[in-house]
């Protein structure tokens, strides 16, 4: 079972950033959610009081074991309301400019999630792997947000209980099994309060924006340029919402649309994967060893829905003590979903598992999860529930919504729309009230802001990112018309040297430009 809304990190496996929707970002009733909701308020002015402290803070760079990156801590307060009444330390790294030409300040960059840890996305591949000219002239940094991997992060439950967790029926068939998911999500919530009661309401992203801020501060420079992928892009967008006047040159690639309520989110990305299903599908089918059949496109959705069946009524072996049952199983697929680049990965696993051995679709369930091979997990989930929950509004007010809106998920997907619809479920049982709603953000006088948006992107569907562009006064569009989630780096010298000129000479792209 997974938490959706999760736009997830998969640096080390794909190079890609990731989003898993939760189904907390907004209320049951779209149009009053639209209608209600409100921006954040302004932000505070580094100026005032305490502020001072932090904005004016020396950070204490050192080595950080990983070859030419140093770390340091940077302090925030834990509540903004009341600066004075208590501190976070977050993780933050960075690789130096490596020359030549003339030195550009920082770049700050966050892969996603939320929960995606920024420091290991640096270190692990935007440090090393974005293009050079950009290394060249920028410092690469990168901040662990609050709750997140190395800045004080959320815990909820012990690996034994995730492993529980993450195989709990998730397309429930009768009240047994339904009642069974929803002590599973409030039984999640509850180990959350118990083990980090202290974090959970000062883990928003308007929080986390304002981290960034200070950060910019700290590093010296006058302006904030970044790179979000993903929930990343919300992030951004957020940072240009409250500091206008200090956006340096910003790129939102796989934009989320912060105008949304959780039901709309969650179906649009459940459509989302099935574009994205249908695209993995018409290239498996036209080969000899497709798992699915070597017929149409919806014959191989069929053959998916039927494996998942078999599945659900009897899980097939791994060659460990957890089974294959659908949860896992769906969590595999929606996984490979993310980039083209595991379809063979996938092909493969499916017919193991077809077959009856079940240990390649877990594989790829469990880098979803990040999970550990000793059994224990990253803060991913926790991370990622925890600021959902707290961002926006709860989908469901209980299960018979759900049932509801099952309908208008299995007609946005036939194959995902069940079970992503009562994934929603899960923030419905949160104990800390949200503080944030959806909203258009529109960052009115921030200089020009590119938003990236991919065709057949299965997390961030394209719409997306068309609303987004549309909703920033200086917002312009760039169209990747491909697979997979995200855009720079994935392989497009058009959209690569797009991007790149606009962050090497601030001038964006000409309004519609596509590549692919």
């Amino acid at each position: 079972m997974d938490s959706r809304r999760l736009l997830r990190t998969s640096a080390t496996a794909l190079a890609a950033a990731g989003l898993i929707l939760s189904g907390c970002s907004g209320g049951s009733d779209a149009a009053a959610s639209r209608t209600t909701s409100a921006p954040p308020a302004a932000a505070p002015s580094a100026s005032q009081g305490a502020l001072k402290t932090f904005y004016g803070q020396k950070p204490a760079w050192r080595d950080c074991g990983v070859p030419n990156f140093q770390c340091a801590t940077l302090r925030a307060p834990l509540d903004y309301a009341k600066p004075d009444a208590g501190e976070i330390e977050l993780a933050v790294s960075r690789v130096r400019a490596t020359g030549p030409g003339k030195r550009l300040g920082s770049l700050l960059v966050n892969p996603g999630g939320p929960g995606g840890s920024a420091v290991g996305y640096l270190q692990g591949y935007a440090g090393i792997g974005y293009p050079a000219p950009v290394r060249a002239r920028y410092d690469m940094v990168a901040v662990d947000p609050r709750g997140v991997a190395r800045s004080e992060p959320v815990e909820c439950l012990t690996g034994p209980q995730m492993d529980t967790f993450t195989q709990v029926d998730q397309t429930p068939d009768d009240t047994a099994e339904v009642n069974a998911l929803s002590a599973a999500f409030k039984g999640f919530s509850a180990g959350c309060a118990k083990k980090s009661r202290a974090i959970l309401p000062h883990v928003s992203t308007v929080e986390t924006a304002r981290d960034m801020d200070i950060l910019r501060a700290v590093l010296g420079d006058e302006k904030l340029s970044y790179v979000g992928a993903s929930y990343g892009t919300f992030l951004g967008a957020t940072y240009a919402e409250l500091f206008p006047g200090r956006v340096g040159r910003l790129v939102l690639d796989g934009a989320m649309d912060p105008s949304l309520p959780a039901i709309d989110l969650n179906r649009d990305q459940t459509a989302g994967f099935e574009t994205s299903f249908r695209a993995f599908a018409a290239d498996c089918v036209s080969r000899p060893d497709c798992p699915l059949g070597t017929g149409s496109v919806a014959a191989a959705g069929e053959a998916l829905k039927k494996f998942f069946r078999d599945v659900d009524a009897e899980p097939v072996p791994t060659g460990e003590s957890r089974a294959l049952g659908e949860s896992l199983a769906t969590t595999g697929v929606i996984a490979a979903m993310y980039d083209e680049g595991a379809w063979p990965q996938l092909r493969e696993a499916l017919t193991r598992a077809i077959g009856g051995e079940g240990s390649g679709l877990l594989a790829l369930a469990d880098s979803y999860y990040e999970r550990e091979p000793d059994g224990t997990y990253a803060n991913l989930m926790f991370a990622n529930a925890a600021v959902n929950c707290l961002d926006l509004p709860a989908a469901y007010a209980g299960p018979a919504d759900v049932a509801k809106a099952v309908p208008s998920f299995e007609k946005a997907s036939p194959i995902f729309g069940r079970g992503l619809a009562w994934a929603a479920l899960n923030c419905t049982s949160w104990t800390t009230p949200a503080t944030g709603g959806p909203h258009r953000i529109t960052a009115e006088g921030a200089a020009p802001i590119l938003v990236v948006g991919t065709t057949r992107d299965p997390a961030t569907p394209y719409k997306w990112a068309q609303s987004l562009a549309g909703q920033l006064s200086s917002g312009t569009l760039l169209t990747y018309e491909g697979d997979g989630h995200t855009a720079y780096g994935r392989g497009s010298d058009c959209i690569d040297t797009a991007i790149n000129a606009y962050l090497l000479e601030g001038t964006p792209p000409a309004e519609g430009k596509r590549c692919s």
